[in-house]
């Protein structure tokens, strides 16, 4: 990079260009957003869903808060798939243990010595959409936010670089995780490793992959702490931000309102004084 010419404190052309490429490039205006805003919105519609319950407010605040910055990111469809994928699992696991084990007087039918109960399926349905609905709501944080702009705008606040690192590890773990997953089975079907076919063939040619994937993650987890040593990662003090992110006093304003309404939702929750919807 070419050094600044006349005062010290200013940039040249070719200096402005090079830190103005360093900040990501924003897809849509949702991807635009500052991460903390992205993050309260994540934040605020999961914890929303569960204190209310039901089925209408959670799916209003899916409708109301997620579904619009999707469809503005034009990530609907991805998010949607991601969404269902993430959640599919556990609300299997949920449907079962609840329709069984919860008691109610309306048996529908025995299993063995199980009685599935409507009280135990309506349950179970709740518990489902709320799952989902925190799977679309993190999901679109994570498919919008990059992992180094959260990490750069929690520094600019204050947090320490570690915990920075720490979150936007969390964030890349999953993506990362798949993406070398899918390398090591292409590989290890080139080597004659049978991926397909009946389900038998499947769930065997799924333990080959856990030891190689579980080592190439910890060796890249050793990889990375070295590099970051090596760039004086943990040097104290003051850091200076080459590039920072936008935010201006309608964010602000919009996390405050949603703090704000999330606490008194939750006051008129445990108060008694807000009714549950269906």
């Amino acid at each position: 990079m070419a050094p600044p010419s006349g005062n010290p404190t200013t940039l040249s052309e070719a200096d402005r260009a090079y830190l103005a490429s360093l900040a990501p490039q924003a897809a849509s205006p949702y991807h635009a957003l500052n991460p903390l805003t992205k993050a309260a919105i994540a934040t605020i519609a999961t914890l929303a869903a569960f204190v209310l319950g039901g089925y209408v407010a959670p799916l209003a605040i899916l409708t109301v808060l997620v579904i619009p910055g999707a469809v503005a990111a034009g990530v609907l469809t991805r998010l949607t798939r991601v969404a269902v994928l993430i959640s599919v699992p556990i609300s299997i696991s949920v449907a079962l243990v609840s329709v069984f084990t919860r008691a109610g007087a309306t048996v529908l039918f025995t299993v063995g010595p199980f009685d599935a109960t409507a009280e135990g399926v309506d349950f179970a349905g709740q518990i489902i959409v709320r799952l989902f609905v925190t799977a679309m709501a993190l999901g679109l944080f994570g498919l919008t936010t990059e992992p180094r702009a959260f990490v750069v705008d929690l520094e600019r606040r204050g947090l320490s670089p570690r915990v920075a690192f720490a979150a936007a590890a969390t964030l890349e773990t999953i993506p990362l995780m798949v993406e070398r997953a899918l390398a090591i089975q292409a590989a290890q079907r080139a080597r004659g490793l049978d991926t397909e076919g009946s389900l038998a063939a499947r769930i065997g040619g799924v333990m080959p992959l856990v030891g190689p994937v579980i080592l190439s993650s910890l060796t890249e987890v050793e990889e990375r702490s070295l590099a970051l040593e090596v760039r004086a990662f943990g040097r104290p003090g003051r850091r200076d931000q080459l590039w920072t992110l936008a935010d201006d006093g309608r964010q602000r304003l919009l996390r405050w309102a949603l703090l704000v309404g999330f606490i008194l939702v939750l006051v008129g929750r445990v108060a008694g004084a807000l009714p549950a919807l269906p």
